[in-house]
């Protein structure tokens, strides 16, 4: 048993050092005990806790709120909110690599609540999302970059396979990576990037950022997909 902790803790550690260069879990499980919080589109503010969240294909499409103080529930469809901050349930929370949140010496984004996402929450946002060459579309995505989304923003992607992450008692301690995130650089609309494009998408991505082309070189990997979001944030 000591050995097992020993190990746990050690994996732990290692977890914890890498976080700052890493994405946060996708969350598709939240608390209904505890406060969420919303900003709708006319940026009226909305506190309660969550009585349901619908769904289509993975995303997210409505949220029904019991408002703080007491009232009737209401129900704010995705397209209606501007961003939220919404608390995993006791599970997701287990799985969430947040610590690294809670050291705002590292953020390099500043229009977050750093104090909310430090309690453990997740953040979503209204993103513009090429759906196809013709096709434009707002979705409400779950930011899994918020200490350095300065540049490059990464979008959890509800549907994407994950790969192995090192686990144990059924909980993921290191994490797997996605193998698709949705992507948005500046002001430019957001995509989907598959783990088979991204060779041909690095440089169009960091292209801008000579010192990251030179040390990654032409074949980028995507287990790096998170630190070389990371660096290009640095990069001046």
């Amino acid at each position: 048993m000591t050995k097992i902790f020993s190990l746990f803790s050690a994996l732990l550690l290692c977890g914890f050092a890498a976080r700052s260069q890493s994405f946060l879990p996708g969350v598709d499980m939240f608390s209904h005990k505890k406060t969420s919080y919303l900003t709708l589109a006319d940026g009226t503010k909305v506190e309660g806790e969550i009585d349901d969240i619908d769904r289509k294909k993975g995303l997210l499409k409505s949220v029904t709120i019991n408002p703080a103080g007491g009232g009737k529930k209401k129900t704010y469809k995705a397209e209606a909110i501007q961003n939220m901050y919404l608390p995993p349930s006791g599970l997701d929370k287990a799985m969430k690599a947040d610590d690294f949140l809670k050291d705002a010496t590292q953020w390099q984004t500043v229009d977050l609540d750093k104090d909310i996402l430090g309690r453990g929450y997740v953040y979503f946002e209204q993103v513009s999302v090429r759906i196809s060459k013709k096709k434009v579309q707002n979705l409400m995505m779950q930011l899994v970059n918020p200490s350095f989304s300065s540049k490059v923003k990464a979008y959890y992607d509800p549907l994407a396979d994950e790969s192995i992450g090192i686990g144990i008692a059924g909980i993921n301690v290191a994490g797997g990576l996605a193998k698709s995130y949705y992507l948005k650089k500046g002001n430019e609309t957001a995509y989907l990037l598959r783990k088979k494009q991204y060779d041909d998408d690095f440089a169009t991505l960091f292209g801008d950022c000579k010192a990251l082309i030179t040390k990654v070189g032409k074949n980028p990997a995507w287990a790096d997909l998170a630190k070389h979001v990371y660096e290009y944030a640095q990069c001046k």
